[in-house]
Parts: structure tokens; sequence; C-alpha cells
């Protein structure tokens, strides 16, 4: 338990310090394993640490890292994730544009866009990432292994599978006003219906 305690000030402590950065970048620390090798004097420790880097804007990465301490491992594993990040499409920079699946190892990820003040409803590693992208309303559920690297992995997955609706028109050589009624009215009523009373 005090582990975790010393790696929830670590992490508050780190979020306090870049925030007041000029890339305006915050960083959360998803998880901190610590390794014994056994030598001939005694034990010799070691730490690897998980982080999550986003700029609340659409952009979010990830990176890990090991070192005999924790400040030099968060350090490596914030260096990694900051040159891994990717930039994620949001609809109205809230939510995802559509429901989506991802998958890494074991790990199995399900994302769903939800309506304004629905929250970020996701576990642990999970919600780390949304929180660090700037994902304010969404629905997810991990179904796989519990791994936090895998899940991490498996979120980061689903998000670089979404397409936002302009991406869409311009591969298809429409314009985005063709593309969005479609999506309505598969949702609601038959595009046909005014054909017909009209």
């Amino acid at each position: 338990m005090a582990r975790g305690s010393e790696g929830g000030n670590q992490r508050d402590r780190r979020n306090r310090d870049n925030r007041g950065e000029g890339d305006d970048l915050i960083d959360k620390l998803v998880h901190i394993n610590r390794v014994a090798k056994v030598v001939k004097g005694g034990k010799r420790f070691g730490f690897a640490a998980l982080v999550v880097v986003g700029d609340t804007k659409g952009r979010v990465g990830y990176g890990s890292g090991k070192a005999r301490e924790v400040p030099e491992a968060i350090r490596k594993a914030t260096d990694q994730a900051k040159s891994n990040m990717v930039r994620i499409p949001l609809r109205e920079g809230r939510t995802l544009h559509h429901d989506v699946k991802g998958r890494f190892g074991a790990g199995k990820v399900i994302c769903r866009a939800a309506p304004p003040g629905t929250g970020i409803i996701a576990g642990g590693p999970m919600r780390a990432v949304f929180e660090s992208l700037g994902v304010q309303d969404v629905v997810a559920k991990s179904n796989g292994t519990q791994n936090p690297y895998n899940m991490v992995k498996a979120t980061m997955d689903a998000l670089q599978r979404l397409q936002s609706p302009r991406s869409v028109a311009i591969r298809r050589g429409k314009k985005v006003s063709e593309i969005l009624p479609s999506r309505l009215g598969a949702k609601g009523t038959p595009k046909n219906t005014e054909v017909v009373n009209g």
C-alpha cells in the first residue's frame, strides 16, 4: 500500500510541475512495477513506470521507462511518451465520433461516444488516456486482461481507428454535409419519407 501512495504523490507532483510548462502537456502515472534481482550481497531493486502524456486538446501518447530509482523511470517514460504522441479526431472537442473497438494482445476494449454530461466512464488506465486526450464524455469497457500496459495499448489502438467525417468525405470525394445526413437518416426516419410525402 505504501508503494501505491508513493506513486500517487509522485504523480500529483509531476502533474503540477508539467502544467506550468510552456508546451501545456500533462502526464499521468498509470503504473509502477518494482522488480527485485537477487545478487550475492542481497536484493537489487529496479522500477518500471508507465506514463500517459497529453495536451487535453486531441493529442496523446504513452511511454514506459526502467531505472534503479522511481523518478528516473518516470522521466524516461515521460520522454518516450512525448516522442510518441499522436493526434486523435474528436467530435466537438469532447467525445468520440463513433463507437470503436481496440485490441492489443489479450487486452480488448470498447469505446462508445456519449452525450454531453456523461463524463468519463472508464477504468484506471483507460481513464488516464481519455483525460490526457481531453475527452469529456465517453463510455468505455475493458473485456480482456487487466494488465495496464495492454489496456493502454488497446485503448490507443481503438483511438487510432477513429475517423472524422471530414477525412471520410475527402476519401470518398464528397462533402461533409453529404455524409452526415445519411448517418442521421439511419438513426431516425428513412431518407425516402420526404420524397414520398412531397
